[in-house]
């Protein structure tokens, strides 16, 4: 071999050499900061005032019910405040959601802090709570129960296009899109929505310690602004920070203690590099780091949702609870 390529071998292998180093580097860099964000950079080791945001549409969130517990149990967290921005979501999930933070109640503060949006089971959310603060703008409210179902059977006759079907009992199935439903179907849905009815009517008043004849008197499914929220007693104070801390300092609470975000892990990053690999990636590559919340945020949060929901729609009826069908 000559020694020009006997220089270009080793050129080669100096590069090689170089880039292994620079590798090693970043994933140390990014497994330190990783474990050092998880364990000492949150800020949750000493007093403060813990944050979880609650937005866009509400599912059954098992990581975010875990986070709520971990607040609720943390003793450096003197308060809990819910960031809520929400038009509802599924029943269930609004419900796990209420029993979650009346439970975290127990040991702590808990204030909700309304945004743009609390509606159906977002207000179910923030009613969980021990002092709700709203903006003057905000809307808020919407508690009303309404089953919607679509009936193609017009459009199939159109079409010449007939469906036969054959079940164990006249309500299996009921109300079907493909013809009618009978009088028994509807007392049966009926029946199903003024039970959900009052049992959302019976947490409000309970939790805003209202008399049920005043929750009945809001609760035909009307939205309000903060302001109007006032007056009717859905929300305890107009305002924002300022008046959290008010709140909490009237809780004996410390009225200096920092906000801190508590955030729920990125299931998406390497667990080996933690979310700040994923981060690098992002911000160099110009990628979502979660691809599956991309396609949820293009979606409007409702691609996914399934069961009995409560959802205030904007344009149509002002809170749906729709029975969906498993797949």
């Amino acid at each position: 071999m000559t020694d020009p390529d006997i220089l270009a071998d080793r050129r080669r292998i100096r590069r090689k050499l170089s880039f292994w180093r620079f590798m090693t580097v970043v994933v140390a860099i990014a497994l330190v900061a990783g474990l050092f964000a998880r364990f000492q950079g949150s800020g949750r080791n000493s007093d403060h005032i813990a944050r979880i945001d609650i937005s866009g549409v509400i599912t059954d969130d098992q990581p975010l019910l875990d986070l709520i517990a971990d607040a609720a149990e943390n003793d450096s967290a003197k308060a809990l405040v819910v960031s809520i921005s929400s038009p509802g979501g599924t029943t269930y999930g609004g419900e796990r959601i209420h029993k979650a933070l009346v439970e975290a109640g127990k040991s702590k503060p808990v204030v909700a802090d309304i945004h743009t949006l609390a509606a159906s089971a977002g207000y179910m959310i923030a009613a969980s709570t021990d002092h709700i603060v709203a903006g003057e703008s905000s809307i808020v409210g919407s508690i009303g129960v309404i089953f919607q179902y679509a009936q193609a059977r017009e459009l199939l006759d159109k079409i010449g296009v007939r469906l036969e079907e054959i079940k164990s009992s006249p309500l299996k199935a009921e109300p079907s899109p493909f013809h009618d439903a009978s009088d028994e179907a509807k007392a049966m849905i009926r029946s199903m929505v003024l039970d959900s009815y009052d049992w959302f009517v019976d947490l409000v008043a309970a939790r805003r310690e209202m008399d049920r004849t005043q929750v009945l008197a809001l609760a035909d499914g009307s939205i309000f602004t903060g302001r109007q929220a006032l007056k009717n007693g859905l929300v305890d104070a107009l305002g924002g920070e300022a008046e959290i801390r008010a709140y909490l300092k009237s809780r004996d609470v410390d009225d200096t203690l920092d906000f801190v975000d508590w955030k729920r892990p990125d299931k998406t990053a390497n667990m080996i590099f933690g979310a700040r690999l994923a981060s690098i990636v992002q911000q160099f590559l110009g990628l979502p780091a979660s691809l599956s919340g991309e396609i949820d945020r293009l979606s409007g949060g409702k691609l996914f949702l399934d069961g009995l929901v409560s959802v205030w729609q904007v344009g149509g009826q002002s809170e749906s609870f729709e029975l969906g069908r498993g797949k």
